[in-house]
């Protein structure tokens, strides 16, 4: 087995950032080998089913653990390039690696496989650009079961705003592997932010001329971020009337009471307004703007993850 020191390794955190990059390598003729977790027992840093590859120099992309075996993957995962066999390794209890501790005890069984499904890989990235969900199914050689994981795109974050609010969101929202998407009537705001946006930012131009917002979808939050709060009905009332999951508005009780009243006289349903949060994020009366945003990003989170 090699000995040599891999090279780097990039903490990428979701399946379609592994999707992806598989199906660059792909693209490219480059080899790879797949790493996917297909067994937890106790304690583990990932779910089930996480994804990490090696490229045949040995940079990684994504992990399996908090730092503990990385490294070790790594070399395994260059070991299996090179002879064109799979592995499955169990690390922590039970396992032959005595030497490799999992500080969060139990055990985690890894496959790496170096002539993974490219069919599969290059349709998942496919059903991920269209944001649907994409399922991989894995069989180590020998076995006669299948292990199948179903991965959903990244969660999407859609904000209309302007000032530093917006923007603090923006950049933590973008840190935190929110797909963003922005809307806002300033120039200078969408200048400062827009490279953050994966498709092209929206210039808003009056409050009543709303732009299409089907990039709202189940898996998509929308946030209106205005302290001159005569932009928000017209993008709520628009919000509201898709599948996104999250909509929330930034302001005081007394706002939200408010604009709720102004969307009732628009003839917005009750049970629509129900859907509307307000106001936003899990700690009360912040007032800088990176405080506002990382709440209100835990508050999303934990909306998605309690309907998981």
């Amino acid at each position: 087995m090699q000995t040599l020191l891999p090279d780097s390794l990039t903490y990428a955190e979701h399946a379609s950032d592994i999707i992806e990059k598989a199906a660059a390598l792909i693209g490219a003729a480059r080899p790879f080998a797949l790493v996917t977790s297909l067994s937890i027992e106790g304690g583990a840093a990932r779910n089930v089913g996480s994804l990490a590859l090696v490229e045949q120099g040995g940079a990684m992309t994504g992990y399996l653990s908090n730092g503990c075996i990385d490294r070790d993957i790594q070399l395994h995962a260059m070991d299996a390039l090179e002879t064109g066999q799979q592995k499955l390794i169990r690390y922590g209890d039970g396992s032959r690696y005595a030497d490799l501790k999992l500080p969060c005890g139990g055990a985690l069984t890894v496959l790496i496989d170096p002539a993974p499904d490219t069919k599969a890989i290059v349709q998942a990235q496919a059903q991920f650009t269209a944001r649907q969900p994409a399922t991989l199914t894995f069989r180590p050689d020998g076995q006669d079961v299948d292990h199948s994981f179903t991965y959903t795109p990244r969660h999407r974050l859609v904000l209309a705003g302007r000032g530093a609010i917006f923007r603090s969101m923006a950049q933590i929202g973008h840190a935190m592997d929110f797909d963003i998407r922005l809307l806002s009537p300033d120039v200078e705001d969408l200048k400062a932010v827009g490279h953050l946006s994966s498709a092209a930012a929206l210039h808003l131009t009056t409050p009543v001329a709303v732009p299409r917002l089907d990039m709202l979808d189940a898996g998509a939050a929308f946030l209106t971020l205005f302290h001159d709060h005569d932009w928000e009905p017209y993008l709520l009332a628009a919000a509201l009337e898709t599948p996104a999951h999250f909509i929330g508005s930034l302001g005081s009780r007394r706002t939200h009471a408010l604009r709720c009243a102004a969307l009732e006289e628009m003839g917005i349903a009750p049970a629509s307004l129900d859907r509307l949060h307000g106001p936003i994020g899990l700690v009360p009366s912040l007032r800088d703007a990176s405080s506002i945003a990382a709440s209100t990003l835990a508050q999303i989170i934990a909306v998605f993850q309690h309907s998981g």
